[in-house]
């Protein structure tokens, strides 16, 4: 079944999501940029990718939700390329498709149309209104357009921008031009149609009046090495973003990446599946208006207000790691109705939207929720270490619908006021407990059995409630929580599955499955 968030009927039960690419039968050019993707397609992120999932989980997996891309987008046969060398008032091209006036250079048909050279008060616009793709390859092109957008794709079946192997090109928009009407270029790089972004070179955009990159279809990376400064937002494709490859930094006013379609439920959807995404934001680091998958790759949150955001969101593998000043990771869509969290917290609204994590690396730095769900919280593998919040009017661990934990790892360390722990029900043991004094940023906290230290984890800032799963946590056996002492053997950022207590001190015991509560209830 399809994930909804605005219609009712959505199955209260696991997370999960499939996100499918377009494979199709593709043809192999006979020049082919550096860089371009090899192979089909295929799956763009798969939250089932480990095999570890529940049926319970496995009945949310969507449909195929394809995305517009083929494999050998990035290649191309130079030899029938159109070559255009950008001048400002001296701009030529040696082909058809292609108008000159001015300093604005139009591409009128489908084909490949190499661009070099540079314009500093003009425009590259694509538009097409045959069937087939208008394949760009920016081989060291620079263009500035003081008065809007630098490139525009206002027509097209498909636009495909290439960046050469070992060129550097930057787009540059201006600063304050209308972008109030319907449809009005409001991006660097703004394009009407599906656009794809390929090759192994290097593209700067500078976005000083709203966005960096913005499509009003979809979007998918295949490579390159992209920088993106926006006053808005960085990246943002209206019914989804696809990243299947490439090194991404994003520094934006707003959010980082976003998906905005939020009235068809079958898109609206952000996947990443492997490449680097880095991501400075003012707002969200990551929001869909539909779901988020992650299966593969790094997804770094440098800066946000709340870090990654969806209707659904799955993580099946890759490294995340979020920084953020309200929540780390919010999940909120889907259906509605009432349901009992876990021991310290939800009982709040359960929205019917999910949060899956059954694979890769999570790491969270957050002042607001850690982990927070509307709907429910499904853990079956991975690694999740979450420094949550000091203040008692939020939670490390947040989840309206509950939590249930049948694999993985996760740490999480926060404040006691709203602290939540798994559900009873779950088949992986665990512990949660109130800590008998508040611990320090910079100390270290041991989950200690007899004289085995099971898990050791640095605090990043002050915490007063610690919960912890893992296989080698045994239900109704008692263990022990020290404070000092050092993390030991391989690290996770804070988080280490072993340690010593060399001087330190113990300052509780507490039996695994058996909730402490904090001091109210989880929010929505």
């Amino acid at each position: 079944m399809t994930l909804r968030r605005f219609t009712s009927g959505l199955v209260a039960a696991g997370a999960a999501l499939a996100l499918v690419a377009c494979s199709g039968n593709t043809t192999t050019s006979t020049t082919t940029a550096a860089g371009a993707a090899s192979g089909s397609v295929g799956t763009v992120a798969t939250a089932a990718a480990s095999g570890a999932v529940s049926g319970d989980l496995a009945t949310r997996l969507a449909d195929n939700t394809e995305s517009h891309a083929q494999a050998d987008d990035a290649s191309y046969d130079a030899a029938t390329a159109v070559t255009v060398t950008l001048a400002d008032g001296a701009s030529t091209a040696n082909g058809d498709g292609v108008t000159i006036s001015g300093n604005t250079v139009t591409i009128t048909t489908k084909g490949t149309y190499v661009l070099s050279g540079a314009l500093t008060n003009g425009q590259v616009v694509v538009n097409s209104s045959v069937e087939g793709k208008v394949r760009l390859v920016l081989n060291g092109a620079t263009i500035t357009n003081p008065s809007g957008a630098a490139l525009v794709v206002t027509a097209a079946d498909e636009a495909v921008v290439v960046l050469a192997d070992g060129t550097t090109n930057t787009l540059t928009d201006g600063t304050g031009y209308d972008t109030t009407a319907t449809d009005s270029p409001n991006a660097a790089l703004f394009s009407m149609a599906d656009l794809t972004i390929g090759g192994s070179g290097t593209l700067v955009v500078h976005g000083r009046t709203a966005d960096g990159i913005a499509t009003k279809d979809g979007l998918v990376i295949l490579g390159g090495t992209i920088t993106v400064d926006a006053v808005d937002d960085g990246i943002r494709g209206k019914d989804y973003i696809d990243v299947q490859g490439g090194t991404v930094s994003v520094t934006a006013g707003q959010d980082g990446l976003k998906s905005t379609n939020e009235t068809d439920d079958s898109v609206g959807w952000i996947a990443v599946s492997t490449g680097s995404v880095t991501l400075t934001a003012g707002d969200d680091g990551i929001h869909a208006e539909g779901d988020l998958a992650i299966a593969g790759g790094t997804v770094t949150v440098a800066k946000s207000a709340e870090g990654i955001e969806g209707a659904n969101i799955a993580i099946s593998g890759g490294i995340v790691s979020i920084t953020a000043s309200d929540d780390g990771v919010n999940v909120s869509g889907g259906t509605s109705g009432q349901t009992q969290g876990g021991g310290g917290g939800g009982g709040m609204q359960d929205d019917g939207s999910l949060l899956g994590i059954s694979g890769g690396t999570v790491i969270v730095n957050s002042s607001g929720d850690g982990l927070d769900s509307n709907g429910s919280t499904e853990i079956t593998g991975g690694l999740i270490v979450v420094s949550g919040p000091s203040a008692n009017n939020n939670g490390a661990l947040d989840s309206n619908g509950g939590i249930n934990v049948t694999g993985g790892t996760l740490i999480a360390a926060g404040s006691s006021g709203m602290a939540e722990s798994p559900d009873a029900t779950s088949t992986q043991g665990w512990l949660a407990a109130t800590l008998t004094q508040t611990v320090a940023a910079g100390k270290t906290i041991s989950i200690v059995s007899g004289d085995t230290v099971i898990a050791s984890y640095t605090t990043l800032r002050t915490v007063s409630s610690v919960v912890f799963t893992s296989s080698a946590i045994q239900k109704g056996q008692t263990y022990d929580i020290y404070v000092g002492g050092s993390l030991a053997g391989e690290a996770s950022g804070t988080y280490s599955a072993g340690g010593s207590i060399s001087g330190a001190s113990k300052l509780s015991t507490v039996t695994a499955g058996v909730a402490t509560r904090g001091g109210g209830m989880g929010r929505p």
